[in-house]
């Protein structure tokens, strides 16, 4: 008989099991911290919401990238406040922007007293509204809850209740932080003396003048009968709709002014003669037509209307309008045409750039005193495809580099005045970011444009009858039919 071996089992090591396990278990929790840190310092955000109520303009981006020092952020709002949620969120995509330059501490008044108190003593703040405080190198301003919203009070008689019109949070908070970060306020000088538009609190042109105000820019009336010189501290000037011609002496002032590498931003009224201002701008190289902008529109089968409203398009080579680029306004009123004549002043260093086009279809009418709407067909047909520029960036003295910042004078004519008041302003944003881009590029502070309010938008839909008539069959037989054939099929299963 052969003899038996037994065959002994292997050796558990369990040693090395365990050792294996843990360098596991290390290993899983190395990648997870490392995935979480990565994650923490290196992430992206989007805003996928439908009115991007939270995302920044590339202008508050811009003047975050700025800041040098730490911002401090104190958040005074009580619970029940509408607006609460909407500052939080829009302070968190300021924090993620400035990449830890704005540090956020949220205090709710009514819980934490004293700590409320002390920071009120320090501010020295006096209101008993939901605000924010903000602190840069012991530098403060309060931005107060009635200043980020527009509120609609709705009609009590009938129960509606107040809600949000428009959220301006992002306007209201980078607004003071720009006051905080310039410290001293730009001035812009306004001149008056010629029937200008007046700049009072419900003036004509106050919607302009509070959203210029807002970008850390104080206006200063400039009567230039009254001064020997523009004042020192005025580096921008602002000539708005003059309907009489400036005087000799005047003009000489603003001659001076310009050669001293001033700054000026000039809305003409084609309806006023001011025939010094267009000579002036005529030796810069800048021809302002005597004629009108105008489309015929058809309104019906064979008739057809006289539109003298210019629609027009921002071009996208300036750095006023790039970022408006083929963005449309409507200038109302009357609008001339402008002729840019470059290769005449070429040699004296200054640079001509189209900032606005009429759209097609529009033409340039000499006559447009004339009340014959045949003349103005036939005129209309001539040169359909002509373009009409209507306003021009004068720079003397500059370089052909953006990137690149010299003394220079600078000008922005435009052939329209009546855009930048109340009444059109209500009808777009886009004027008022033309305005501010001007002034802010006149000021050499390009990296700085306007910042629209938010506007709720109600998502609504519009429902003809024959898609009331889908909808019909889809809840009636559709929606029942689906169950009823899943259920027959169960049925013929199982029998089979």
């Amino acid at each position: 008989m052969a003899e038996r071996t037994t065959v002994r089992p292997k050796k558990i090591r369990r040693l090395q099991i365990g050792v294996n396990v843990l360098v596991q278990i290390g290993l899983v929790l190395f990648l997870a911290a490392m995935i979480n840190y990565l994650g923490f310092q290196h992430y992206r955000r989007w805003d996928l919401s439908r009115d991007k109520k939270y995302a920044l303009s590339d202008k508050t981006k811009r003047f975050l990238g700025t800041i040098k020092n730490k911002m401090r952020v104190t958040v005074f709002f009580a619970p029940n406040n509408p607006i609460g949620g909407d500052v939080q969120n829009l302070l968190t995509e300021y924090q993620y922007a400035a990449k830890g330059k704005i540090d956020v501490e949220n205090i709710d008044p009514e819980r934490n007293l004293s700590r409320a108190k002390e920071i009120f003593d320090k501010y020295k703040v006096v209101s008993d509204e939901s605000l924010l405080i903000l602190d840069y190198q012991g530098r403060n301003k309060t931005v107060k809850a009635s200043e980020m919203a527009e509120v609609d009070q709705g009609n009590a008689m009938f129960g509606e209740q107040p809600k949000i019109a428009a959220f301006k949070g992002e306007q209201a908070i980078t607004s003071a932080m720009i006051d905080l970060v310039e410290g001293k306020k730009n001035t812009l000088g306004y001149v008056l003396g010629h029937k200008e538009p007046p700049i009072a609190e419900n003036g004509p042109v106050s919607v302009l003048k509070t959203f210029v105000e807002n970008e850390n820019i104080k206006f200063q009336e400039l009567n230039l009968f009254e001064v020997p010189a523009v004042p020192g501290e005025i580096k921008t000037i602002f000539i708005d709709g003059p309907q009489y011609d400036f005087s000799d002496r005047e003009m000489k002032l603003l001659r001076d002014f310009w050669t001293k590498q001033g700054r000026i931003l000039l809305l003409l009224d084609p309806a006023a003669k001011t025939p010094k201002l267009i000579a002036f701008l005529n030796e810069l190289g800048v021809k302002v037509n005597d004629d009108r902008l105008m489309a015929m529109v058809r309104t019906g089968i064979e008739e057809v209307a006289l539109l003298q409203d210019v629609q027009a398009r921002f071009l996208p080579e300036s750095p006023i309008t790039k970022r408006l680029a083929d963005a449309r306004a409507i200038f109302p009123g009357g609008t001339s045409s402008i002729t840019l004549q470059s290769d005449r002043v070429r040699t004296a260093n200054i640079k001509l750039q189209p900032l606005l086009q009429a759209e097609k279809g529009y033409w340039a009418e000499a006559d447009y005193r004339s009340a014959d709407q045949t003349k103005f067909q036939a005129d209309a047909a001539k040169n359909p495809d002509a373009l009409h520029t209507i306003a021009v960036s004068i720079e003397q003295g500059g370089s052909g580099d953006e990137r690149v910042q010299v003394n220079s004078s600078r000008m922005v004519v435009i052939s329209n005045a009546l855009f930048i008041q109340d009444v059109a302003l209500r009808q777009g944003q886009q004027a008022l970011d033309f305005i501010s881009g001007s002034v802010n590029w006149l000021m050499n502070r390009e990296q700085l444009i306007g910042i629209a309010p938010k506007v709720p938008k109600t998502l609504t839909f519009s429902l003809d009858e024959s898609a009331f008539r889908n909808v019909r069959w889809l809840i009636l037989v559709l929606m029942p039919l689906v169950p009823a054939i899943i259920g027959f099929a169960v049925w013929w299963q199982r029998r089979a």
